[in-house]
């Protein structure tokens, strides 16, 4: 059925009309410790200017010597993509002038890429999935940074990230929607992650992106005019700049306008993207091959060497985490998201004795809640798997329900101790004496014959009423299901 426009905003309107052309180019910094030319550091935080050396400021009589661990990690996504690897790859200089490159070029790659055609399969919203094609990941050092801050009206130069390698990650013009875009590149962060080839750190500028976007009337073969989004570093932002930009392309075709093919940048503050300068082309930076650096050459054995390296990527432990646990997609999809939280979890399962989907809802719900409250990573959680799956094996054996083991987790996580600890300190151990439980039923009946009466007369619903007075007066302490059991007996 064709919705009725005067139930639509008008960008719902104008976009069933329109098609949305999305490419993505990511810059991952590889975790190596020093530069991709140079021996200087890449360690994060140091004071400005203390780690740039001559190399990475291009002085006179300096040669640049490839750094091997960018290689073997560029290699290592290349594999991970399912890409070619290309057994002979150039580098070449980039010239542009801008105040925090100091060479006056970027040594980068331009015709011969290390790493060529591979893809990445994404999973969209309604559950199906879709096939992104990568065209290409090249090596290339990163420039420095202007800082606006504090410097009353001029800018302060900070030459540290100058040199610092760079995978660069050119995605097919696939995606036809912001949330496709940002499915596409937290499964892209996901994997670089799980390569351990960088730590995908978006605030500290680890993994950045430009969206190139376009629109064109539904239909159309032919691309429109696109617009370059530069470094974006958050999915939130992402989306949002891919949603204004899809929206200000069409007012202006609409309006019988032309697009104009230029560099905006993203104002998370105002929500705009704003023009920064027109589009360069290849040519406008004259690319030639660096005459400092001999072509890159990998052999077989290298690459089979790194072949070896490669760890259970995402989309394995999903499949992995379905079979063998019995998991959903959904919940096997949320545990292996990060290869940190896939580690988690299946210790919390191997230590509360195989329970798997007992074990998926508490990192899912309690600890994800907790980590999210306190705003720290996995790895930084108070309470260790081996602890948690401890706790849960006290729910399994009835020693807790459920409720108070949110209690007892709670303990944990302020470091009170351990679960059997908090149950013992606390006195939270749960009440399964059925003479005990029947004792307290009794008494709740007693002291509440008006309900008795109304719930033998048919008034079903009273029973909840039951339960509750039960629970309340053992403190949340008898096990729920002999509770019930019992109680049904009793009030018949």
């Amino acid at each position: 059925m064709t919705p009725n426009p005067s139930h639509l905003t008008s960008f719902e309107v104008q976009s069933m009309e329109w098609e949305t052309v999305i490419g993505l180019e990511v810059h991952a910094q590889l975790a190596t410790k020093s530069k991709i030319f140079s021996g200087a550091s890449t360690a994060y935080g140091a004071a400005p200017n203390t780690q740039a050396c001559a190399i990475d400021l291009g002085l006179p009589g300096v040669l640049p010597v490839l750094n091997r661990e960018a290689v073997r990690m560029a290699v290592k996504f290349g594999l991970a993509i399912g890409a070619e690897i290309s057994p002979r790859s150039v580098f070449a200089r980039k010239n542009y002038f801008y105040p925090d490159l100091p060479k006056g070029y970027q040594i980068s790659q331009y015709e011969l890429p290390v790493v060529g055609l591979g893809k990445l399969e994404i999973e969209l919203e309604d559950g199906e999935t879709k096939t992104i094609g990568i065209t290409r990941a090249h090596l290339e050092e990163d420039a420095g940074k202007s800082l606006h801050e504090d410097f009353h009206g001029m800018s302060g130069i900070d030459l540290n990230r100058a040199g610092t390698p760079l995978l660069e990650i050119v995605s097919e013009p696939d995606m036809r929607s912001a949330k496709e875009a940002v499915a596409y590149l937290k499964k892209l962060h996901a994997l670089v992650r799980y390569l351990e080839i960088c730590d995908g750190n978006m605030q500290e500028g680890s993994f950045r992106c430009d969206a190139n976007v376009s629109v064109r009337r539904k239909g159309t073969e032919k691309f429109g005019t696109r617009a370059e989004i530069k470094n974006i570093n958050s999915f939130r932002f992402v989306e949002r700049a891919i949603n204004y930009e899809v929206e200000r392309q069409i007012d202006i075709l609409e309006g019988g306008g032309a697009v104009v093919q230029e560099t905006r940048l993203y104002d998370p503050d105002k929500g705009e993207t704003r023009s920064m300068r027109s589009k360069e082309e290849a040519n406008d930076y004259r690319y030639f091959p660096d005459p400092d650096l001999l072509p890159l050459e990998i052999d077989a054995g290298f690459i089979e060497g790194v072949r070896g390296t490669l760890p259970e990527l995402p989309d394995e432990k999903k499949h992995r985490f379905m079979t063998h646990y019995g998991l959903s997609a959904y919940d096997a999809g949320v545990l292996t998201a990060s290869r940190e939280m896939g580690d988690y979890y299946e210790a919390v399962v191997k230590a509360c004795g195989g329970h798997a989907k007992l074990a998926a809802n508490w990192v899912m719900g309690e600890l994800s809640a907790a980590l999210n409250k306190d705003n720290k990573e996995i790895t930084e959680s108070p309470v260790s798997a081996a602890a948690l799956g401890q706790m849960l094996e006290r729910i399994e054996d009835n020693t807790i329900s459920g409720k108070i083991a949110k209690d007892v987790f709670e303990a944990m996580w302020n470091g009170e101790g351990s679960a059997d600890q908090v149950i013992e300190k606390k006195g939270l151990k749960q009440i399964t004496d059925t003479g005990a439980i029947e004792a307290i039923i009794d008494k709740v009946m007693a002291d509440n014959p008006g309900q008795l009466e109304q719930y033998r007369s048919g008034k079903d619903k009273l029973f909840g009423f039951f339960v509750g007075q039960v629970m309340k007066a053992t403190g949340g302490k008898a096990n729920p299901g002999q509770v019930n059991d019992l109680l049904k007996k009793k009030l018949q």
